[in-house]
């Protein structure tokens, strides 16, 4: 190995290890959630967080698709060498999530209920979800403009920082749960306080990076708002979607469970959700943490060090692909315990969380593969792989629980989509 190839390496891993870690501690949000709700109300409080989640992750995801296809575009044009077009990229993202907050605030406040509804929720889940999401509505800003925030400083060079707002509002997150959860016994309602809280930490972090590192502008012509806005918008769909990934496949199966399970099935998800959305997560951060640098090179025209670097993000994802299957294999027989969960759906979780690490190679491979696609403006191709997965599933369990096996089927049906769209994403690379 020459001495530029280690320097390569190198480089790669200071920007993808910190993204790996954030990505991975937004993952573990959801799981404190469900921890002290679970230790504290059972089963219900579990499945009420878990039927609500979707929500939450609409939000956040909504930030990280509008700060990505920002900072994209930011790192394009810094390294074409055209400054003013970068800032502007700033400017229009910082614009387009302020208003993307007010509106989430507004429409998830109001909509509460029917959301829930049409997730599954009712009764009792029904209750407590809307307890759950009434404040998360109420602190949606900080979600999305934090969420939104981290990209940018991941682009110019701030990946450590961002890591470390990360753990900021994570550690806040913990405390405050631990503080209104058990010791307060508020209930969802706390668990939601205690998110929105730990968010609000995230952004104010990446607001004084942004501020000190003289990044943090609003200043962009109006004749250029609508442009950069749409563009902003076009390369941000298929990093929100691949963010909601993980909860589009959960609303699909609760739907789906609801009839063929019940509440124990989507109880029994609900902890595998937990643990497997992690490592899809960190998944992403890989592609993610690859971004600067593909879209770095690939404005520089530089397409042997874009191969390069993402030849190391495929060998990356598919090596800790490999240790996340092995820990959760180790675990499985004691993960619902961590969550409260009923003996009946501690054994349920033993026994099927084998049948979802058979994907995970698949899912490094469609993640790093989406990534590359969207980093380098391969919009059409990165919204084929981030829609084909959630649409494959859909298909798989209209047919195959009623023919073959019910809620097994359901299962199973999750595995085949996500292999398929890994063999499509093989083919649309070639």
């Amino acid at each position: 190995m020459t001495m530029k190839q280690t320097r390569d390496i190198k480089i790669f891993f200071q920007y993808v290890i910190p993204s790996v870690l954030s990505f991975a501690l937004s993952g573990v949000y959801a799981i404190v959630d469900g921890f002290f709700i679970g230790n504290s109300i059972g089963d219900l409080g579990l499945s009420a967080v878990n039927i609500a989640y979707p929500i939450v992750a609409v939000i956040q995801a909504l930030g990280t698709g509008i700060g990505m296809g920002g900072a994209i575009y930011y790192s394009i044009y810094k390294a074409e060498k055209k400054e003013a077009q970068a800032k502007n990229y700033i400017a229009g993202a910082l614009w387009v999530l302020m208003i993307s907050s007010v509106l989430a605030t507004i429409l998830v406040f109001l909509l509460n209920a029917t959301l829930l509804k049409l997730l599954g929720a009712g009764g009792g889940l029904l209750a407590l979800g809307e307890e759950y999401i009434t404040v998360i509505a109420l602190g949606a800003s900080t979600q999305v403009i934090g969420t939104g925030l981290v990209p940018f400083i991941r682009n110019h060079g701030g990946s450590f920082y961002a890591m470390v707002s990360m753990i900021a509002g994570f550690v806040t997150n913990i405390i405050l749960d631990y503080l209104f959860v058990w010791i307060l016994e508020q209930g969802v309602s706390g668990a939601a306080w205690a998110t929105v809280i730990g968010q609000g930490v995230t952004m104010l972090i990446a607001l004084v990076w942004l501020l000190r590192k003289k990044q943090f502008t609003l200043n962009i012509p109006f004749s250029k708002f609508g442009k950069v806005s749409v563009s902003i918008l076009k390369i941000g769909i298929a990093p929100f979607w691949l963010t909601m990934s993980p909860n589009i496949s959960l609303i699909i199966i609760n739907r789906f469970s609801v009839s063929y399970g019940g509440e124990p099935a989507i109880a029994t998800y609900a902890c595998i959700a937990y643990a497997i959305c992690i490592i899809y997560l960190i998944l992403q951060g890989v592609g993610d943490g690859s971004q600067p640098l593909l879209s770095r090179h690939y404005g520089e025209k530089n397409f042997d060090k874009l191969k390069s670097i993402r030849r190391l993000a495929y060998e990356f994802a598919l090596f800790l692909s490999l240790i996340c299957c092995i820990i959760m294999y180790l675990i499985k027989d004691s993960l619902g315990a961590l969550f409260g969960a009923s003996n009946i759906v501690n054994a349920e979780i033993a026994k099927i969380m084998p049948v979802f690490l058979v994907s995970v190679p698949f899912v490094a491979v469609l993640r790093i593969t989406t990534a590359s696609f969207y980093a380098t403006e391969k919009s059409v191709f990165s919204y084929v792989l981030t829609f084909m997965e959630p649409l494959l599933m859909f298909v798989f369990m209209l047919i195959l629980p009623p023919l073959f096996g019910g809620q097994i089927m359901i299962w199973w049906s999750t595995v085949f989509a996500r292999i398929l769209s890994a063999v499509l994403a093989v083919i649309l690379t070639y």
